[in-house]
């Protein structure tokens, strides 16, 4: 086996929205600074997802260094920069039927985010008591993201996702379908992560917590916000169900000890087991 490494980082600051690339990233308990700390919602606090809003895709946000401003861009509107307000009215919010609170970020950021997403949208902040306890052999915490802190994919895992499709005679599908925040290159096998229970990655530590379960989200095209189905979820089901219930494809991780994480920094697998797959 080949020592594995760190491929890509990515982090996304807008629940559903595009990704931040960095080529270094803090590690939190919560997971990648910054990640999935904001969420948009209806007006009555229903977050909003690609499942039904795939123009999620579209918008663009960054978050500066020390997370006090928050800027959204999108092609055919003007930029909007936000100062986040981390000590403003707590919202009641829904998250697939969970009760949390978040921080409304007020009218200009609804404004342009309805007119992004071509209906009425709120967004909200994570606050700072934030106390969710996320589950899975390994409980942690996670600001809004589906499920645990980091979601995990290996590149031989996506090869042999494209060796699939084409097998279907279907083109390949970019990785960004998949939304990972952390992408492994250097294991020979695919699916490797679904064993790997314990990794050391520079000065942090990360706890197998449960397999990665897929929906329509990675359908869509996350450059033209549009559904493009039924590939690859079709072709996944055909061999990635978990125990014939969902399709499964990557790991969730929780985070055992924070620190900085790097592109190219060394994966050492400190603790095998079986796979849930």
């Amino acid at each position: 086996m080949s020592t594995p490494y760190v491929a890509s980082l990515s982090y996304f600051p807008v629940k559903g929205a595009a990704g931040t690339h960095p080529d270094e990233a803090a590690l939190t308990p919560a997971g990648l600074a910054h990640d999935r700390s904001f969420m948009v919602t209806s007006r009555d606090g229903v977050f909003r997802t690609q499942r039904r809003h795939p123009r999620l895709a579209l918008v663009r946000p960054a978050v500066s260094p020390g997370g006090e401003l928050l800027t959204l861009r999108a092609d055919g509107l003007p930029p909007l920069g936000i100062p986040v307000d981390t000590t403003g009215p707590r919202r009641p919010v829904d998250l697939f039927g969970q009760p949390f609170h978040g921080v409304d970020q007020g009218e200009d950021a609804a404004q342009w985010l309805s007119e992004a997403l071509r209906a009425p949208s709120r967004l909200v902040r994570v606050p700072p008591e934030h106390a969710r306890v996320t589950d899975g052999r390994t409980p942690g915490t996670s600001g809004y993201a589906d499920s645990c802190a980091l979601h995990v994919l290996s590149r031989a895992t996506l090869d042999l996702l494209g060796r699939k499709l084409a097998e279907h005679g279907a083109p390949a599908v970019p990785e960004d379908r998949f939304r990972a925040n952390l992408i492994i290159d250097g294991w020979d096998e695919p699916h490797a992560e679904d064993g790997a229970h314990r990794l050391a990655i520079a000065e942090t530590e990360l706890g197998y917590a449960k397999p990665a379960t897929r929906c329509a989200v990675v359908m869509v095209d996350q450059h033209s916000g549009r559904r493009d189905g039924p590939e690859p979820l079709r072709t996944l089901a055909g061999y990635r169900r978990a125990g014939g219930g969902p399709v499964a494809f990557g790991v969730k991780y929780a985070v055992l000890r924070p620190g900085r994480i790097r592109v190219g920094d060394e994966v050492d697998v400190t603790a095998w087991g079986p796979g849930e797959v």
